[in-house]
């Protein structure tokens, strides 16, 4: 196969036709989206690098000549950017992998880290469009969940992207070895040590229920009830014991079901009525958009919740105090006065 001219149309310099390359190469923008979040722990990041990715494509696509399909081409292209873009930046954290838990949910909590690249959270909808195959949605949803992302940006780069290849991907090693340019036996090297890092660093999780399971949808009803009514008794009551709270770009975390609800309860639930809360999905998880009553009595963009909920309740809420990442999901920057009513 040869893309050169897409079929006969080309466009300035011999390239092909934007339009006719990007029918050809639109399908792979969700998996390609997917693959450079995990690699980078950034949904703005990864949207830079897919573009990166495919106008490098389009440039070069005179000397695609098929030794190797579209999809491995675009991959190959897709992991070198990523993988330079990681040679210039930081790890992303979350505040749990920062430093130690907060000891005094009373005190406040240190100030801001915006100097620190924190992680973000992934809509759904951006690397899981459509209907397809369910058992092979509800296994991408699981290789986006956040703890396994902040796993992986401990790894170095060629580890990070060897793993995600071999294990999530299920590339053959054969396949890896030829787009990284090295050998098999590199390649099962490199996810040996890749593997027993990532099992050392990685926290063991319970099940965590999708988004879309029915059975958990009464908690998070029960959760966002609570929370909009700063109802802190019924917030406790759905959190497990060994609850976390985490809240970048804040450093301070809390660990425990007394921690988290007494730094609740002393700093963000004041008035019923404070805080709206709009559903939605982030990294194969339950998510919440969140608004708070400015002065003016409407409610105005916060940022985003992604909940780890298990069959025992609520494990983890990782709250995103950054209200620019509502409109990646797709959620007004406010809450009209009549949607309050």
């Amino acid at each position: 196969m040869t893309i050169r001219g897409c079929a006969g149309s080309t466009g300035v310099g011999g390239m092909p036709a934007s339009e006719e390359f990007a029918q050809l190469t639109d399908s792979f923008r969700p998996e390609l989206l997917a693959y450079c979040y995990r690699m980078l722990g950034s949904v703005h990041d990864a949207e830079d690098q897919v573009q990166e990715t495919l106008l490098r494509a389009w440039r070069s696509a005179g000397d695609f000549e098929g030794r190797a399909s579209l999809r491995t081409w675009l991959y190959r292209i897709a992991t070198n950017a990523c993988l330079r873009a990681i040679e210039n930046r930081k790890r992303r954290p979350l505040p749990s992998g920062f430093g130690a838990p907060g000891e005094d949910p009373q005190a406040p909590p240190a100030p801001d880290a915006p100097e620190v690249p924190w992680l973000q959270p992934i809509p759904d909808a951006l690397f899981a469009p459509g209907v397809a195959d369910p058992a092979a949605t509800v296994t991408k949803r699981e290789s986006m969940r956040l703890a396994l992302i902040a796993a992986l940006q401990y790894l170095p780069a060629r580890q990070r992207a060897v793993l995600i290849l071999r294990d999530v991907l299920d590339w053959r090693a054969a396949e890896v070895a030829a787009l990284l340019d090295t050998t098999t036996t590199a390649i099962n090297s490199t996810l040996q040590r890749a593997r027993t890092q990532l099992d050392r660093i990685s926290p063991t999780e319970d099940d965590v229920y999708e988004p879309t399971d029915p059975r958990q949808r009464s908690l998070l009803d029960r959760y966002v009830a609570a929370f909009e009514t700063a109802d802190i008794a019924a917030l406790m009551q759905l959190l497990r014991d060994d609850a976390v709270l985490e809240m970048p770009p804040i450093p301070t975390w809390f660990a425990g079901r007394e921690q988290v609800g007494g730094f609740l309860a002393a700093h963000v639930l004041g008035r019923s009525g404070d805080f709206r809360m709009v559903p939605t999905a982030a990294n194969g998880q339950f998510a919440l958009g969140v608004y708070v009553r400015g002065h003016d009595g409407l409610h105005h963009g916060y940022g985003v919740q992604v909940l780890t909920i298990t069959a025992s309740r609520i494990a983890r809420i990782t709250a995103f105090i950054d209200a620019d990442l509502l409109a990646t999901f797709g959620l007004p920057a406010d809450l009209a006065a009549r949607a309050l009513q």
